[in-house]
This record gives C-alpha cells, sequence and structure tokens, in this order.
C-alpha cells in the first residue's frame, strides 16, 4: 500500500527525483486525418493524439501511426511515449493520490457517475472511434461503449460501499478494526479488442477505490483512451489520477518494464495474452506489487444429447463469433455429442451462412468486421491449414475473404480432433472446430486438458447433469445453456493460467483496496 501521509506538508522533498527527460523535443500536435474511416466528422474534443498527464495534453518526441484494420488507412499520428513519459505519468499519479485518496467515497461517486453520463451522451462518437481503429461493426461497437460506461456507473455506487469490520477480541480491554485502504497508483495495461470497456472496468474500479491510475492502451486503439481521458476531464476528475500514456508496439516492452518496476507503482492490472502476463509477473514480483491479470482463454463450448439444438446454435453463434472472434471469452472448441453431432453441425453451417456477413464495420449489414492486423488472420489461417492436413473438413469458410488482407470467411470445421492446432490453442479469429465425444466424462476431460481456464460453456436439458459439469469445468465462468456471459454485476475472471483475481462485480473493487488492522488497547 502507498504511504502519503508523511508526504503531506511537502510532498515533493519525499519524492525520488523525475528522471531526465532526455532528447525530448516539444512537437505540434499530429491531428487525426478526419477524412478516413469513420472518423470523420467527429468532436475535435474527443480525437486526441497527445499523451494524457496530471490533467494536461502534452506531446511527445515521437509518434506512431494508427491503422483502420479495415482499409489499412492511417487514422492518425499518436504520441509515443516511451520510459521518461512513463515515469512522469507515475509521478503525476503518486502526487494525486496523496489527496484523492482522502476524497470522500460520496465525491468519487458523484464524479464516477458524472463521466459516465459523459459517456452515455457521447456515445456515437465513441462507437465510432472503436470501428475505425479496431475494425469492430458498428452495432457491436455502440454496445462496447454502452457497456463500458456501466462499469463506471457501478463503481459509482460500489465506492460508498468500501466497509471495514469490528471485531471483538478475546481481551477486554480492547476492540478490534480492520480498515479497507487504497493500494495507491494502479498501472492499467489493456488490449485492443475492447479499448473502451477494458479500461473503465479496471478504472472505474481503482478510482471508486480510491486509487490513481496510469494507463497503457494497446497500440492499435489509443484514440478509445485519449477519449476517455477529456470525458474524465471534462467530468472533474482532479489533475493527475487519470493518466494515458500511448505507445508503440516498438516501445510497449520498456514502458510496461518501466511500469511494472517503478516503485511508485503499487499495482498492476493486465488485460492480454499469458505470455506477456508471465512476463509483467516476474517484472512486477521484484518489487511484490499487487497484481491482476485476465490472460489468454480457450473456452470449451459443449453439446449433450439432451440439449436443444436450436437453442445450442444461437449460443454459438453469439459466443464464437461476436467481435469476429476475437475476445478472450470467445468459444474456441465445440464438443458435441454423438448422438446430436450431426444435427448441430448442418444448423451450425446454415446459421453462419445466412446471419454472418462480412464487411467494413461502418456498413449496416455487416456483422464481420475485419480481424485486427495481418497476422491474426495468418494464425486463424494456420489453424486451419493444419486442421484439415490432419484430417479435419472444412463444412463453410476456410479461406481469406475477398474483402482485404484482414478479412477471413467465418469457417466451420468438423471431423476435429484433440491433435490439431486449434484444439490447444487459443485461436482469436472466426474459426469454429467441432470434436465429436461419447461421454460426459470425456467431453470434460477434454474440456480441462488446456492450461488455462477462463470461460466455458455447455447446453443440456439434464439438471442433474448440469450440476455436475457446472462443478467439473475448470474455469473461471460457466454459460449454462448461455452463450453471452459478460455482466458488469458479475465477477469477471479466470483460473489456472488465464489469471489472478476479478474484476467487476462487488469483488473487483477488492483488486485495488489493502486491509489494515487496528488494534484499540486501553479501554
Amino acid at each position: 500500500m502507498a504511504t502519503c501521509l508523511r508526504l503531506r506538508s511537502c510532498p515533493a522533498a519525499r519524492l525520488p527525483p523525475a528522471p531526465a527527460a532526455r532528447g525530448l523535443r516539444p512537437r505540434c500536435s499530429a491531428q487525426p486525418r478526419r477524412s478516413a474511416g469513420g472518423l470523420a466528422g467527429l468532436s475535435a474534443a474527443l480525437l486526441r493524439t497527445d499523451r494524457f498527464v496530471d490533467g494536461r495534453w502534452l506531446p511527445a518526441a515521437a509518434a506512431f501511426p494508427v491503422h483502420d484494420p479495415a482499409s489499412g488507412a492511417e487514422l492518425g499520428l499518436v504520441a509515443d511515449c516511451g520510459v521518461p513519459e512513463t515515469r512522469a505519468a507515475v509521478r503525476a499519479a503518486y502526487e494525486a493520490f496523496c489527496s484523492w485518496r482522502d476524497v470522500s467515497a460520496k465525491e468519487r461517486s458523484s464524479l464516477l457517475r458524472k463521466w459516465y453520463d459523459l459517456m452515455i451522451q457521447n456515445k456515437d462518437d465513441l462507437a465510432k472511434i472503436i470501428t475505425a481503429e479496431s475494425g469492430k461493426p458498428l452495432k457491436e461497437a455502440q454496445g462496447e461503449v454502452v457497456y463500458a460506461a456501466l462499469f463506471l456507473e457501478w463503481f459509482s455506487e460500489e465506492a460508498r460501499r468500501i466497509y471495514g469490520d469490528v471485531i471483538r477480541p478475546p481481551a477486554r480491554d480492547r476492540r478490534a478494526l480492520v480498515l479497507k485502504q487504497p493500494v495507491g497508483v494502479a498501472a492499467v495495461i489493456t488490449p485492443w479488442n475492447f479499448p473502451s470497456a477494458m479500461i473503465t472496468r479496471k478504472v472505474g474500479a481503482a478510482l471508486a477505490a480510491g486509487c490513481t491510475v496510469v494507463v497503457k492502451p494497446a497500440e492499435h486503439t489509443p484514440f478509445s483512451a485519449l477519449a476517455l481521458a477529456e470525458l474524465a476531464n471534462q467530468a472533474g476528475i482532479p489533475p493527475g489520477v487519470y493518466n494515458v500514456i500511448p505507445c508503440s508496439r516498438k516501445k510497449a516492452k520498456e514502458v510496461g518494464e518501466a511500469l511494472c518496476t517503478d516503485p511508485l507503482v503499487s499495482k498492476i492490472s493486465f488485460t492480454g495474452s499469458t505470455a506477456t502476463g508471465k512476463i509483467l509477473l516476474h517484472h512486477a514480483a521484484g518489487s511484490v506489487k499487487r497484481v491482476s491479470m485476465e490472460l489468454g482463454g480457450h473456452a470449451p463450448f459443449i453439446v449433450f444429447d439432451s440439449a436443444n439444438v436450436d437453442q445450442a446454435v444461437a449460443g454459438a453463434m453469439a459466443s464464437k463469433f461476436r467481435n469476429s472472434g476475437q475476445t478472450c471469452v470467445c468459444s474456441n472448441r465445440f464438443l458435441v455429442q454423438r448422438g446430436i453431432h450431426d444435427s448441430f453441425v448442418k444448423k451450425f453451417a446454415e446459421a453462419i451462412k445466412t446471419n454472418l456477413r462480412v464487411g467494413n464495420g461502418f456498413e449496416e449489414r455487416t456483422t464481420q468486421g475485419p480481424l485486427i492486423d495481418e497476422k491474426a488472420v495468418e494464425k486463424v489461417e494456420k489453424h486451419v491449414s493444419d486442421a484439415v492436413s490432419k484430417g479435419a473438413t472444412i463444412v463453410t469458410g476456410g479461406k481469406r475473404h475477398q474483402l482485404g488482407k484482414n478479412f477471413f470467411e467465418p469457417t466451420l470445421l468438423s471431423n476435429v480432433t484433440r491433435d490439431m492446432l486449434c484444439s490447444h490453442e487459443e485461436t482469436f479469429g472466426p474459426l469454429a472446430p467441432v470434436i465429436k465425444f461419447d461421454t460426459e466424462e470425456e467431453a470434460v476431460a477434454i474440456a480441462n486438458a488446456a492450461e488455462v481456464g477462463l470461460a466455458g460453456y455447455f447446453y443440456s436439458q439434464d439438471p442433474a447433469q448440469i450440476w455436475r459439469v457446472a462443478e467439473r469445468l475448470e474455469v473461471g465462468m460457466v454459460g449454462v445453456n448461455e452463450g453471452l456471459i459478460s455482466s458488469v454485476e458479475c465477477p469477471f475472471g479466470g483460473v489456472k493460467q488465464s489469471g489472478l483475481g476479478r474484476e467487476g462485480s462487488k469483488y473487483g473493487i477488492d483488486e485495488y483496496l489493502e486491509l489494515k488492522y487496528v488494534c484499540f488497547g486501553g479501554l
């Protein structure tokens, strides 16, 4: 837990000197190219390109381009922050923490609510920014903005529900108190697939608890994080409480290490791949920082013989193809019992062909936008090629879409076996491999064979089976006869190598609080 009590009389004197920003030169802020994609006509106030530190928009010595994944067009140049800018942001957050921690819960609640209100007022523009930089279909982007805003609303309410305890110890002249206090500065590192919601889910909890934050957004999607900074500023969030330091892929490693090793940072919250999470854990271990991580998944989707096939297909469509399969809780392995297998595959294929339309995210009929980059497409291609070479059958799709290099056809494979790459690696794309099984025990064993355990889904009409499987699946979240499970009121997180801690719900705020025991004697 960060300690600020001794700093109040002279905060700057106790802080280590900020590192010199050698080589930094002021530059004119690069403006987004508004003619590109959906950025045309958006409010200039929301289209920010500089870093946001201590309540100010500041340039950096360098900039990096952000591209529309659908067309490849450059959307704009954004400040490319390095270690000096990172240290400066952390220092600003630390100094702000010394006062923010003492702001009343009611006032913190009010400010978060104002931020929520501004997100809702600007939801259409925020959604267009998401679609432009991530390729997500506009309707999905609009849904994400509302979902993201709801985390601010939820934690604005939870801010006033941080309760401690009074314990009666054996000694008659003592009383024991348990206090909950903010941990300090939180470094928040977020992914590109939910560029608004992954920020507010973390930042809402942190600010409600009394922490301050430094956000490093994904290099693909910095505009969303910067737009949120503008709205936080408009809402009256004090300077230094919410800071954003975008950076290029080239600098991401050094910035991540700087955040994880800075002595003024008390907490790391990361959403991303398991491999990157392990690296950040290693860096954070040196100073034993509090860490919460939502890492990779490889969700099983099990359909038992007793399932309602039509419901299972509808759930499969929602779970697999949202954001073109680029979500951490997307179903990656479809395990279908032999008696219902052929019927499920047939109806699943029909639903894919009938209901999915690949296109630019701004086109009204589009349900499947581009993948984030060509590397993502290559991984899907690799999984399809490997499966086919080992005996899988392409039921529909199976290749790049004619629209461009980042588009891939929604693909369904049958006759998939456990030795194929798609059976034991997360695809993160529009690929649905179907594995046939015979018994419940076999299905659970296949599902639990993964090293990760974020989400799992299954369809059954057998009450006893529902209880057994729900309890035996080694995942942090289970959807029973349901393909969409995320909700601000419910805890989000995984087991095994899918991460540490939980986000959202009444439990999410605990990730940013420390328990302090106070023994009051001499009574």
